[in-house]
This record gives structure tokens, C-alpha cells and sequence, in this order.
């Protein structure tokens, strides 16, 4: 019980021991750890690395409904998409198979910070005085620091293949733009990227992140693109959305063929890319012998939710275990709870396709929260279609209450979150409270999607008292309801 982690890893590189009992004393050692500042660590090697993306669509009981054409409202086809995205990305955007491979090319990267560790927050749990376990699945180890880079380096590398020379795209709070900067410049590729006014101005060292992987980085709304002037008339000082963001990256990659756009949320395709996640996970709980009695993760588009939950969502399918998965959105930003379900576009302009999705409506221009990441009208079509079959729950929380709980993260395991995740820790906090006055022993899984060190100015918005709680209003709602299609 006295012997570090470190020391017992450096013994078995010296002395061979197979792998699965080295696995299973590390976990012990962590376990039996008398220190009271003990915690427990669970990590894959390299070789158990999942080789698949799991493609959760074969095993629904319903498919989700098609997208379809902006201007014939048909079911799209895959001309449609072709100006947009490089042919392997659509197949797999429509692909009816269960299991895609990884490419070797696409693996060799993901070594870089893949498998990514499993935490149980046992000094999180000891601060809350609950019987609950609390586990974390950390993806701020990529370079990027965020779950983006696991989709971003496939579409870099297929539009690479194709023969793409440049790659435009939006971003939020920065953490997709720097992922995609970060995989551009990996493949020779070219990136520019609109950054959503608000997150621009609040978050500057991610442009200088963007910008040092090479990419070309406006605020939008822009002067640049029509749509983003059409915003400007309107309201010259307009904070931005995802959704504006996007029409512009849309403009800009319909006026040249060696230019593509890439998405790092919503589609079906992004979301397959995520599920090395849950798939890592699965694997890292089999080892310690827990199942998870909730899965919670934060939603905004629904990329490292999905990342999460997809895989156990099969096994949940396939009576393996039976866990409660919710999902956690901001009040400011409600789709989920306060959408409707129904065709959308996936931008301000109407330039994309229509998606059948829980829409706050694509006109939305959601209050500056500091999730920027979270800010977009929409839920990706197949989580709000299983949201629909009954196979997940979504609560909405205000982002003082996720502040609150993220500095109890911080200040009891170390790690400052972005503010998206704030929301699955807030979440975790409230079930884990509830168990300290039930005394349920409930094993609760976070998915811990980013680190916040670019997020420095919304916690001292936070420790100075300046943050305030935004509520999505029912005039909002109704206002923006009048403009879809």
C-alpha cells in the first residue's frame, strides 16, 4: 500500500509481468493506498487503444430521420454534401455499419495523447461527504487541450487524402478552431477560422493558440462574408452565435474548390469520431469492476456527449448494464429542455441542410454565458433523436451553480475545467449530495471534456462576483420559433 504508481510502473518496465495482473495491481495498489492524499488512476496501454469508431445508428430500435436539402426539402443525397465535405466523411456521415476502422495515419496521431486517463475523484467525494464513486473521464490532455482533436484529425486527414487545400470552419469558445489549427497543421493544410464575437473578445490566448498552429482566425459576425454583413446592418455590435459562425464558414468554402468546411459537432460523423471516449472508458471500468449508475456530460452540440455515452448507450441496448445517462445544457441555452423538435436549419442564413433536431430556433442569438462552446441553437439530430426514444434524460443548470462546482472540483482534485464541463460537475455535485442523504453507494461518471487555463477570465468574473445567471425567456422562445422553416 506504500509504494507509488510510479514506482511499482518503473518495476514492471524492469520485470516483465503480464499485462492484465499489472493492470489489476496498479489499480490495488491505488485501492490499498494508506496516504489519506491517495487517488485512483485507471490508464490503458497503448495497445488496448480502441481500432474502431462505433456507430451507434444499426442498433436503434428507429433510424433517426434524414436530413434534408435547404431548397427542395428532400432527403439529402450525397451530391448535396459534396462541395462541403470530402467523400469518405459523407459515406460515413450516412454509413448503416456498426464499426468504421480508425486509419493507421489517424491512430498514429491519437498516440500522441490517447488512451486518455480515467480519474475517481475521491477527494471531491471526501469534500461532498457522500457514498457516491465519482469517476471522470479527462480529455484535456490532447495538445488542444479539449475531446476536439479526436474528430479534427480524421477530417483533416480524409480532406488531406482527397486533395483539400484548406479547411474553414467555426468555433465558440475556441477549443474546436484550435483543434482544427492544431490537425491543419499536422497534414499541410491551410485553416480559417470565425470565432463567435463574444468568445473572441472574452478568450484571447485561444486566437494566439489558432493563430500559432497557423490558422487565420475573424470574429464573427465579419465584414467579410454576406451573411456576417446582413448581422452587422442589423446590430453592429452583435455578440455572434455558433450559428452565424457557421454561415459564414459556409460562404467561404462554396466560392473555391480546394476548400472545405468542417463541422466539430452535430453531424452524425462528428459524433462517431467521439466514441473513442466511450470506448476507452468501458475498457477502464471492466478493469476496476464498476458500472456506472449515471453517466452525465455537458451538451451544447453534442460532440463529447455523445463520445461518452454512445458506447454504454449499446451496452445499455444490449442488457449489459442499465445506467441513467443525462445530459446537462445551460438555462441560456436550452435546447433540450426548451426546444422543439423539429427541421432547422443548422445556421443563421439557412445555407445547410435541414435537421430534424430540438431547436431553440436557428435566428437565436444566445446571451455571452462564458460556455461558449455551448451556445448554439441546436442538438445533434442523433442525440436528440434517442432523446426522443426515451434513452436519455437532459436537465438545464445556471452557470453560477456550475461555477460554484467547479471550483469544489479545483480545489479538492487539482484540475481547473473548462466551463462547458462546469455543467456535468454541477450535476455530478447535486446526485452525489442526494446519495450523501440517501446513502446510496452510486457509482456517478463525469465526462471532463477540457481544461479551462484559457478560461481564466470567466473564473475571475466568477471570484469577483460579477457573474450573473441568464435565463432563456418564453419571448425568446416564441420569437425564435417564427423562424423556422
Amino acid at each position: 500500500g506504500q509504494i507509488s504508481y510510479i514506482q511499482f510502473a518503473a518495476f514492471q518496465r524492469r520485470v516483465p509481468i503480464k499485462k492484465k495482473i499489472f493492470q489489476k495491481l496498479t489499480v490495488q495498489l491505488s485501492l490499498n493506498a494508506t496516504s489519506p492524499n491517495s487517488w485512483l488512476k485507471i490508464i490503458l496501454d497503448d495497445e488496448d487503444m480502441p481500432q474502431k469508431w462505433y456507430n451507434l445508428i444499426p442498433d436503434l430500435s428507429k433510424p433517426p430521420p434524414p436530413a434534408l436539402n435547404p431548397k427542395t426539402h428532400e432527403p439529402l443525397i450525397p451530391e448535396d454534401l459534396i462541395s462541403l465535405f470530402p467523400e469518405e466523411l459523407i459515406k460515413q456521415e450516412a454509413s448503416q455499419m456498426r464499426y468504421i476502422d480508425i486509419p493507421q495515419e489517424v491512430l498514429q496521431v491519437y498516440k500522441y495523447w490517447r488512451p486518455t486517463p480515467l480519474f475517481r475523484a475521491v477527494r471531491l467525494e471526501k469534500m461532498l461527504g457522500t457514498p457516491a464513486r465519482i469517476y471522470y473521464k479527462y480529455e484535456g490532455v490532447s495538445p488542444a487541450g479539449s475531446h476536439k482533436p479526436n474528430t479534427a484529425v480524421p477530417q483533416a486527414w480524409y480532406n488531406a487524402k482527397s486533395g483539400v487545400k484548406k479547411l474553414v470552419t467555426e468555433t465558440g469558445a475556441g477549443q474546436w478552431g484550435s483543434a482544427l489549427a492544431f490537425a491543419c497543421s499536422l497534414f499541410d493544410l491551410q485553416c480559417e477560422v470565425w470565432q463567435v464575437r463574444a468568445s473572441y473578445d472574452q478568450k484571447p490566448y485561444r486566437k494566439i493558440m489558432m493563430e500559432t498552429w497557423g490558422a487565420k482566425v475573424h470574429p464573427s459576425p465579419s465584414s467579410l462574408t454576406k451573411a456576417g454583413r446582413a448581422i452587422l446592418d442589423e446590430d453592429p455590435n452583435s455578440s455572434g452565435s455558433l450559428g452565424i459562425a457557421i454561415s459564414e464558414a459556409v460562404e467561404m468554402a462554396l466560392r473555391d474548390t480546394d476548400t472545405k468546411y468542417s463541422l466539430g459537432s452535430v453531424l452524425n460523423h462528428v459524433l462517431m469520431h467521439q466514441t473513442i471516449i466511450g470506448e476507452e472508458c468501458i475498457k477502464q471500468m471492466e478493469i476496476i469492476g464498476e458500472k456506472p449508475d449515471i453517466i452525465i456530460g455537458c451538451t451544447g452540440g453534442g460532440s463529447n456527449f455523445a463520445g461518452l455515452a454512445f458506447p454504454f448507450i449499446r451496452e445499455k441496448l444490449a442488457g449489459n448494464m442499465n445506467p441513467t445517462i443525462r445530459a446537462v445544457e445551460p438555462t441560456a441555452c436550452p435546447s433540450l429542455t426548451k426546444g422543439v423538435y423539429v427541421y432547422d436549419y443548422a445556421d443563421k442564413a439557412g445555407m445547410t441542410p435541414l435537421l430534424k433536431m430540438h431547436s431553440l430556433g436557428h435566428d437565436f442569438i444566445p446571451d455571452p454565458i462564458h460556455a461558449g462552446g455551448l451556445r448554439y441553437h441546436g442538438m445533434a439530430p442523433l442525440i436528440s433523436h434517442i432523446y426522443n426514444l426515451g434513452l436519455m434524460e437532459a436537465i438545464a443548470i445556471p452557470q453560477i451553480e456550475c461555477f460554484q462546482g467547479a471550483l469544489q472540483f479545483a480545489r479538492t482534485e487539482g484540475l481547473i475545467p473548462a466551463p462547458e464541463p462546469t455543467h456535468a460537475i454541477a450535476a455530478a455535485i447535486r446526485e452525489a449530495l442526494h446519495c450523501r442523504e440517501t446513502g446510496e453507494q452510486v457509482v456517478i461518471l463525469i465526462a471532463l471534456c477540457g481544461h479551462g487555463h484559457f478560461d481564466l477570465s470567466s473564473y475571475k468574473k466568477y471570484l469577483e462576483g460579477q457573474m450573473i445567471d441568464q435565463e432563456y425567456s418564453e419571448e425568446k422562445i416564441k420569437s425564435a420559433m417564427d423562424s423556422i422553416p
